[in-house]
């Protein structure tokens, strides 16, 4: 670290901002021990116009270096993806006067500053300027609402673990907005909202939702530690809510409860954005979630069905990611680096669970659920090419570190956080593992309560390692469990197994089934992933051409487009009819013009076998373990 400190040093020295001696030591290491005093924090959220929030803190802090932190890894993103690219006008003031910070050159989330004597705190003003369009990242402010991240807008003295630092918080909304968020309110002040004490983990784990059209849901009315769903919308007729469809979020918190026989909040806030303007989101929190979707959810419910367990999944997390938690992904601040070996439970089994709970809830009729499965048994089929052949289901748990979720060329080749739906299937196929060695007396629900469900009650960050979870499987049903993980982690072979161990087998007809058709309706494009071996979006704009598929042999490249079809303009049903021709006629070929930059050329497809879409289907020979694992409890 002798060339950091000497770097840095020679940096503030040549701008003159600071005396040698504040960039003396490196970023302070974080403690276990109380911070001395309580930070303000104070959020100025009205300016809608610009997009803006500014911020105002008070830090208490002693004459002398002080390093602040604006935090960097967060939990939930598990990559180093905090956004210091929109932080700006950072302002420090001490005994009322402005004085010299510099950025660390090599730590750029580090903000070194030199505390003059006689001071007893430092004040800090800065804004988060918040993206203007997708672009830019993820649309956070609106006109009707917004999400407000406190690890966006705060900053924090290093040196210390982040429960060991006490808050002040305080937010000031546009006259007449509500708001959702686990926080407690202290008191208002106006249009200004100050909330209780709480520690700066804490803070940073609640977000805020607030809005101009707003409706709170009670999702269990009476219970001691409250469940709501606390509503944002783009229009007032978003917030039509039928009783049929509030039911099942009833349903998902009593089916939670009787998995788990534990929960760990003492009140849960499911912060919800309806909007096409905000961008969506899925994040986890220990008492709340981030759950944004399209404006119509509720006032299109049929069609949407393919969202729903988006709640089923954030709400799993509080017992699976923030309750119980990987030992390498806790971190005593959000600036220590997190690793992300362990995302195949954290997010595995919670991709696992949260699909299981759509069924058991009743956000998902058995034909949907069926259909979902069949989806993602399809990719991990045929779908993922570079899994098969030269990565393995372990080394993409570091694809949030690799790639922080920008799209990529050929990701069914390169892949891309496949722990998530490979980790579900890895937890289907010790399902059926589990109900085979126990010839039935055992399944992956008594790993749940045995795993996830203990101390009631506890916020404690209970961390565990990959021998706890071959223990407690041990445990329920002795076998052996690390083998057979790390085989399916570390290996190549395929990960359907599952299905067959629970009565029922992947097959593919030349009909897409209906979670197929509401996938190619939301995202716009026609899957012919598992026929032509691409994807093609709006306009022609090719989406993903299969790795070394019909399409992908034929020339064809995600930056092509496709302007034409056999001679006539492009439009996914022309395309799929020549689909059809072909395998009909087997001396035709699939005929496509497409424009690669500025050049236009012809490809032509040798491929016969028509169209192909999966499907789950019984095997009679075995028992239906499948439908009792989504019956509810």
């Amino acid at each position: 670290m002798k060339a950091t400190r000497l770097a840095s040093a020679v940096v503030a020295a040549a701008i003159g901002l600071v005396s040698l001696n504040v960039l003396a030591d490196d970023v302070p290491p974080p403690k276990d021990v109380t911070y001395p005093g309580t930070l303000q924090i104070s959020v100025d959220a009205t300016d809608l116009a610009h997009r803006v929030f500014r911020v105002h803190e008070v830090i208490p802090a002693q004459a002398g270096a002080l390093t602040l932190l604006y935090p960097q890894w967060l939990p939930g993103n598990h990559s180093p993806s905090g956004p210091i690219d929109k932080f700006a006008g950072l302002v420090v003031k001490a005994n009322g006067q402005v004085i010299p910070w510099v950025r660390d050159p090599l730590n750029v989330y580090a903000f070194h500053v030199d505390v003059p004597q006689g001071a007893s705190n430092v004040e800090v003003d800065f804004q988060y300027l918040t993206p203007q369009n997708p672009r830019e990242g993820r649309v956070v402010m609106t006109p009707e609402m917004l999400d407000l991240q406190w690890n966006a807008n705060a900053v924090y003295p290093a040196g210390y673990y982040t429960r060991q630092i006490k808050v002040d918080a305080s937010a000031k909304f546009p006259a007449g907005w509500q708001f959702g968020t686990a926080l407690e309110t202290a008191s208002r002040d106006g249009a200004t909202v100050h909330f209780k004490t709480t520690t700066f983990n804490t803070l940073v784990d609640s977000p805020i939702y607030a809005g101009k059209y707003f409706k709170r849901l009670d999702l269990d009315p009476g219970a001691k530690a409250a469940v709501h769903m606390d509503i944002v919308a783009d229009d007032p007729k978003d917030l039509e809510i039928k009783p049929e469809q509030e039911k099942p979020f009833h349903n998902l918190v009593q089916q939670m409860y009787k998995l788990y026989g534990a929960h760990h909040y003492d009140h849960y806030d499911f912060l919800v954005s309806l909007s096409d303007k905000m961008g969506g989101e899925g994040l986890e929190h220990h008492q709340s979630s981030e759950d944004g979707t399209s404006a119509d959810f509720f006032t299109a419910w049929d069609k949407n069905a393919l969202g729903r367990d988006l709640f089923s999944h954030e709400y799993n997390h509080s017992w699976d990611g923030k309750y119980r938690r990987p030992a390498d992904l806790w971190t005593p601040n959000f600036n220590v680096p997190m690793q992300d070996s362990l995302l195949w439970v954290y997010e595995g089994q919670t991709q696992f669970w949260g699909q299981v709970m759509a069924s058991r809830a009743g956000l998902w009729n058995d034909e949907q659920a069926h259909d979902m499965w069949a989806y993602v048994a399809a990719t991990y089929d045929k779908g993922r090419p570079g899994l098969a052949s030269w990565r393995n289901v372990q080394d993409t748990t570091n694809d949030p570190i690799i790639a922080q979720r920008a799209p990529l060329p050929y990701r069914n080749y390169q892949s891309s956080e496949d722990y998530y739906s490979a980790g579900q299937l890895i937890w289907l196929d010790v399902d059926g593992k589990l109900r085979e060695l126990s010839h039935g007396k055992k399944s992956i629900d008594d790993f749940a309560k045995a795993f996830f469900g203990m101390d009631n009650g506890s916020f404690v960050t209970n961390t565990y390692t990959f021998d706890d979870v071959v223990k407690t499987l041990n445990d329920i049903q002795p076998y052996g469990w690390a083998k057979y993980l790390r085989d399916r982690l570390d290996g190549h072979g395929p990960l359907i197994g599952g299905f067959e161990a629970h009565g029922w087998k992947l097959v593919y007809t030349d009909k897409p089934s209906a979670a197929v058709k509401a996938i190619e309706a939301r995202r716009h494009f026609a899957d012919l992933t598992y026929s032509l071996g691409l994807s093609v979006g709006k306009g022609g704009q090719i989406g993903d051409v299969l790795w070394d598929g019909p399409a992908f042999k034929a020339g064809l490249a995600p930056s092509m487009t496709v302007v034409a079809v056999n001679g006539r303009d492009y439009d996914p049903d022309a395309l799929k009819d020549a689909v059809t021709a072909a395998a009909k006629d087997k001396s035709q070929q699939i005929q496509l013009l497409v424009k690669d930059f500025d050049q236009y050329k012809t490809i032509n497809i040798d491929y016969h076998d028509g169209l192909k879409y999966p499907h789950l289907v019984r095997d009679t020979s075995k028992p239906d373990t499948l439908t009792a694992l989504f019956k509810a409890r």
